[in-house]
């Protein structure tokens, strides 16, 4: 099949896009119905080497594209319609261009002389996302004289996504009729391909300057027996590479590593004998004995409110290892920012042959992390094996137990988040965790776990009712889902995050309109949609189910939905995870 579309001038055009897309790197798009994007329907449905998925709700279908471009690590296209179908891209590109996703967005428009004079499915999308993008641009109107510059537009909207950060870009795309293919005689003769997509390279990206750290630095570090580094969440394309860095990093200079839930450093433990999990409750205790003179905060700060509490209250000089020009630093700290990645600097200081030291000469500081936070492991391991009551929480502890290997794990916001930094034990499983912290929202969160799921592993997902019910639309998707996502619905009746805040206390209005109480029958909503429910009565039935993930053969979707108490949960978080610091 030739690349090139000649018909008319639309599609080749169109088909220029995106074969010019297609040699950069695309594999993946995702189009949501609509006439006035029918050119590039057309050109992306014929690539023989670019998958293309149909998702009919434009919101759904951006964060579906925000979690494929998550797995692969690499910029995937959504293409909409003119007229308000844009507008429901907003939210997933927020996301995108907080958490560093890179995506091409592509909306499709009426020429200018149809804007501004009431014609149909029209309105203003001139830098529709302001500046939630890397890039903005509109594309001319379809010329058979300017392909050369349809094919520069694609590649400068690719570098964009990917350079100098990673995020998304905005196409505007304005069509003349005829929108389908019809044919019509195209005045030039064909291209030939070989030479015409052979005047640019794959760009090269700007890279990284990975530069070397002073000397005095490093001596300071070395220096110090009250240092900390602290490993805030991360979803690196390789998850080994970057845990084995932060135990270089470790074990040269002998501090302990509080690990975030959401680093996949919790899944390499044997990696490094200094890993820290219980902070968030051993901080309400022993939190004067464990003051650090230096912080080496890797990347944003984890979710845990009882540490940044205290990093706030005591000040310690803060070095921020980030690999983009960002500000990573909501408590406005003393800190410096190196800009430098994660892998170099563990290479850097693991050469350092005075930084090195033995794993049995560890200083008391760092002894005093080690001790505390095995003797709060202990304590609450045997509280929650011996809870036979529901309790959204012990779900957390259990998958890190019980989850097959390798298995992609997306946790949704608000509480599971948090139940995962308190009871998410360090193991050896390897387990992959995506999230979306940019704007730390609710939405679109089945739409994104199915992204991530598509052409992977099993896959499961662990979300509230709420965050589920406000992305139902991504049940439509279920059956262009190459592969299989199984979620964890907790239903316990609301939103149970605001059951620990102080606006609980405040009946009314807490129950209305905090914790929005529904009352949707979860079995019943996936009996409209076709997708498998099976209600979880017992911690063995879960544990089973769980373990079953390894299995080949399962539904491209199904749910399985677990009824707790959401005060009672509250009450219990209260109550235990303060008394299970009272090790002493």
């Amino acid at each position: 099949m030739n690349t090139l579309d000649y018909r008319n001038t639309n599609t080749l055009w169109a088909s220029v896009m995106v074969e010019t897309l297609n040699r950069l790197g695309l594999t993946t798009a995702i189009i949501c119905p609509g006439s006035r994007s029918t050119p590039l329907t057309i050109a992306l449905v014929r690539h023989p080497n670019i998958e293309t998925i149909p998702i009919l709700d434009e919101r759904s279908a951006a964060f579906f594209a925000l979690g494929c471009a998550k797995r692969l690590h690499q910029p995937v296209a959504i293409i909409c319609t003119s007229g308000t179908a844009g507008a429901n891209f907003f939210p997933a590109v927020i996301e995108a261009k907080e958490s560093h996703i890179p995506l091409i967005v592509l909306t499709a428009d009426r020429p200018p002389e149809m804007r501004a004079c009431a014609s149909g499915q029209t309105i203003d999308q001139q830098k529709l996302f302001s500046h939630f993008v890397n890039g903005y641009g509109e594309m001319a109107i379809p010329n058979i004289d300017l392909l050369g510059y349809a094919r520069q537009t694609m590649v400068n909207a690719w570098v964009q996504t990917l350079s100098p950060i990673p995020g998304p870009f905005h196409l505007n795309c304005p069509f003349r009729d005829p929108l389908a293919p019809l044919s019509e005689s195209v005045e030039q003769q064909q291209l030939d391909e070989n030479s015409f997509f052979a005047a640019f390279l794959p760009p090269m990206l700007r890279q990284i300057s990975q530069p070397l750290l002073p000397k005095k630095l490093l001596e300071h570090w070395s220096r110090s027996q009250q240092g900390i580094i602290i490993a805030g969440p991360a979803q690196p394309q390789d998850p080994e590479n970057y845990c084995c860095a932060l135990a270089q990093l470790s074990r040269a200079l002998g501090w302990p590593v509080l690990a975030e839930s959401l680093s996949p450093l919790r899944n390499y433990q044997s990696l490094d004998p200094y890993l820290i999990s219980t902070y968030g409750s051993l901080l309400r205790h022993n939190a004067d004995a464990l003051i650090p003179d230096y912080v080496i905060q890797i990347g944003p700060l984890p979710t845990s409110k009882v540490l940044r509490q205290w990093l706030y209250q005591h000040q310690p000089l803060t070095y921020q290892v980030t690999p983009h020009p960002l500000n990573v630093d909501p408590l406005h700290g003393r800190t410096q920012r190196l800009e430098i990645s994660v892998e170099h600097l563990g290479e850097l200081v693991a050469s350092e042959k005075m930084l090195q030291k033995p794993d049995n000469q560890i200083s008391p500081y760092c002894q005093n992390w080690i001790d505390c936070d095995r003797s709060l492991q202990h304590n609450l391991t045997q509280t929650l094996q011996e809870i036979k009551t529901p309790f959204e929480g012990k779900i957390s502890w259990l998958l890190a137990q019980y989850l097959p290997s390798d298995t992609p794990l997306i946790i949704a916001n608000s509480m599971p988040i948090r139940d995962m930094e308190s009871f998410w034990q360090p193991n050896d499983r390897h387990i992959r965790p995506y999230f979306s912290r940019g704007a730390n929202g609710i939405d679109g969160t089945l739409s994104t776990a199915m992204g991530i799921a598509h052409n992977n592993r099993n896959s499961l997902l662990l979300t509230g009712d709420l965050a589920f019910l406000h992305d139902t639309n991504g049940l439509l998707n279920a059956r262009y889902l190459n592969g299989s996502l199984t979620v964890i619905l907790i239903n316990n009746q609301g939103g149970g995050i605001f059951e620990m805040l102080p606006i609980a206390n405040f009946e009314p209005p807490f129950e209305k309109y905090f914790a929005t109480p529904q009352t949707v029958n979860i079995a019943g909503l996936c009996d409209a949609y076709a997708v498998q429910h099976i209600l979880i009565k017992t911690w063995e039935q879960l544990t089973n189910q769980i373990k079953d993930l390894a299995l080949p053969d399962h539904p491209s979707l199904r749910i399985l939905e677990f009824c707790t108490d959401r005060k009672a949960d509250a009450h219990w978080r209260k109550i235990q995870l303060k008394s299970l610091g009272d090790y002493n």
